[in-house]
């Protein structure tokens, strides 16, 4: 999947200025930013649900402006409104996307039978879907998805309103379906679940990327582990400073204190007892690495929330 200098105008404003994007096939790409970056006109541009006004993007190895029609036949999008029929069983409506999608009867209750197996649904396809969990209505969503074997997925916001559990039963199917060769765009308002999933992440802001790179790469931008130093009272605070250096953060409403560190362990050994000599007794020390959150909110200033339009 490739994307190059895309830009797309709603109201003379521009949604999308200038974006770039290159996903290997078979692998997890994370669209994060916040409300109003761009993510979903992104999206919907590679799902050939909108039109681009500059730029060039192919997917599946088709350009989605002069072959759209081709694209469509490789792709799936699943967003953030369930396709799931409540009435219908798990079965139904299997086999109801595989008619929609010009299967005979014979060939689409197969394929439903496959897919029901696949995303461990076998044992409920008789129920009604609207007796199902969250989670099973989420992975029957999905399933819908995967009717034409599509070699790019698009999941938009795949679990929100999900619980931990059922985001869970989630996240592994996406893993298998990756690890059987299909191409995944993520969006999501979960950095967990970036941090989870995604082989890269691109952070959008106002349009275009403003960074990109595995997790692990964009949290090392952030200067490695920090340590943090919880003192009991406010009186605490400069001597903790003074310990952790002059580099160090001081958090006064959280009587906390942190400092970037590279020897961890040697340097968490020193500080504890540093603090020991000097009569402060913390509430809690501890090692932490830089998360998505950090990242997120270092490179756009706001934290990760919900894009409900782009």
């Amino acid at each position: 999947m490739l994307a190059e200098g895309l830009r797309k105008m709603f109201d003379k404003k521009a949604a999308l200025d200038g974006f770039d994007l290159a996903v290997p096939a078979g692998t997890v790409c994370g669209l994060l930013g916040p409300n109003g970056a761009g993510k979903t006109t992104a999206v919907r541009i590679l799902a050939t649900l909108l039109r681009l006004d500059g730029g060039r993007a192919e997917v599946a190895g088709h350009d989605v402006a002069r072959e759209a029609p081709a694209v469509r036949r490789q792709v799936a999008l699943n967003g953030q409104q369930s396709t799931v029929d409540g009435v219908l069983t798990g079965r139904e409506n299997l086999v109801m996307w595989g008619r929609l999608y010009h299967l005979s009867k014979r060939q689409a209750e197969v394929r439903a039978d496959e897919l029901l197996e696949q995303f461990g649904l076998t044992d409920a396809a008789g129920k009604r879907a609207k007796l199902y969990s969250g989670g099973m209505r989420r992975r029957l969503d999905l399933a819908s998805s995967f009717i034409m074997r599509p070699s790019v997925l698009f999941l938009d916001e795949p679990t929100t309103g999900l619980d931990p559990r059922n985001r869970g039963e989630v996240w592994r199917e996406v893993k298998r379906v990756v690890a059987e060769g299909t191409t995944v765009l993520l969006t999501t308002q979960y950095l967990d679940e970036a941090d989870q999933l995604a082989d890269q992440i691109v952070v959008m802001d106002t349009g275009r990327v403003a960074a990109q790179g595995t997790p692990d790469q964009l949290k090392s931008k952030l200067g490695g582990d920090r340590i943090e130093v919880v003192v009991r009272d406010a009186d605490e605070l400069p001597v903790a400073a003074e310990v952790l250096g002059p580099d160090a953060e001081v958090d006064p409403d959280t009587f906390r204190v942190s400092v970037a560190v590279a020897d961890r362990v040697a340097a968490l050994t020193r500080v504890t007892s540093a603090l020991a000599a000097r009569g402060v007794e913390a509430e809690d020390i501890a090692l932490r690495r830089p998360t998505l959150d950090d990242v997120f909110l270092a490179i756009t200033g706001h934290k990760a929330v919900s894009e409900v339009r782009a």
